[in-house]
């Protein structure tokens, strides 16, 4: 598929809708270890991982990447949640607990080129204040920087990065589609993005269960559309059977949470032809 490729790199362009939020203290990793769906207490300073923060009844209100910048810092990279919209909401859970929750006002940009430091879940320290990932997966190359100067808007760069997103099933939740989703359902498990072993987090009793039951049925799904493909009401359908739902999409490309034994031809949205296509992998970290 042609929006696939990742192979031509571009001058650096600015992400939009992505924004950092800081949870900074002594507290600050028990904090998010309690709170979020993934082991923070696994990261080593330096690294990343792929993360969430559910509903108690096991919904993903937002996923994100946790960085560990050191024992006392953490910075949540959240793609499609604004950090001033989460802060209020996780501050009701700090109590007694010593860590204050900021949202930081940095830009972060993008670009198809490999890391010239970080790779895999190791992010670098490029200069002073700016943080770089790699992004890369099966699809090629990507590098994402955070706090470097602001770079040029380009349109068609983001909407391919989203395209590389949700080729690698990395769900890019909308509004409509907060605490909708469990783990499971947007396949979480292929980013190593949850932890169904360590301690108690809000959620966690669905997610376990789920797990060792063996009771997980739905799905990611990857579809090229004939055209476009609408978000939340639109359904996947075989023949005339409901199977499924778009949780997200980028110009004719789209994921949607399905059976894991769906179907994969002969199936349609709103009328739209759909054409399964294979996930990539690599994004894991």
């Amino acid at each position: 598929m042609s929006h696939n490729r990742n192979d031509v790199a571009t001058p650096d362009f600015t992400l939009p809708g992505h924004s950092i939020l800081s949870l900074h203290g002594a507290d600050a990793v028990a904090f998010a270890q309690s709170q979020f769906m993934n082991d923070v207490a696994a990261l080593a300073d330096g690294q990343w991982q792929w993360n969430g923060w559910l509903t108690p009844k096991g919904r993903v209100i937002a996923l994100f990447a946790l960085l560990r910048l050191d024992a006392q810092t953490l910075w949540l990279l959240l793609p499609d949640v604004a950090a001033d919209a989460l802060v209020p909401l996780l501050q009701r859970y700090v109590f007694r607990s010593k860590l204050v929750l900021q949202s930081i006002d940095t830009a972060v940009s993008a670009n198809f080129c490999a890391p010239l430091l970080a790779s895999d879940a190791a992010f670098a320290v490029i200069a002073e204040g700016q943080l770089e990932l790699d992004m890369r997966g099966e699809g090629g190359p990507r590098r994402l920087l955070i706090g470097a100067a602001p770079a040029a808007e380009d349109h068609d760069a983001v909407a391919r990065w989203m395209q590389a997103d949700l080729s690698h099933g990395l769900p890019r939740l909308p509004e409509s589609q907060r605490e909708q989703w469990t783990p499971q359902q947007l396949s979480l498990d292929r980013l190593r993005g949850f932890s169904v072993k360590k301690g108690c987090y809000p959620g966690q009793e669905i997610v376990a269960r789920t797990h060792f039951l063996g009771q997980v049925k739905r799905g990611l799904a990857l579809y090229d559309a004939a055209s476009e493909v609408a978000v939340g009401s639109d359904i996947v359908a075989s023949d005339a059977r409901t199977i499924g739902k778009i949780i997200c999409s980028v110009g004719r490309l789209a994921l949607a949470v399905v059976p894991l034994d769906a179907p994969t031809d002969g199936l349609h949205s709103a009328g739209i032809a759909l054409q399964a296509a294979p996930l990539l992998g690599g994004l894991a970290r």
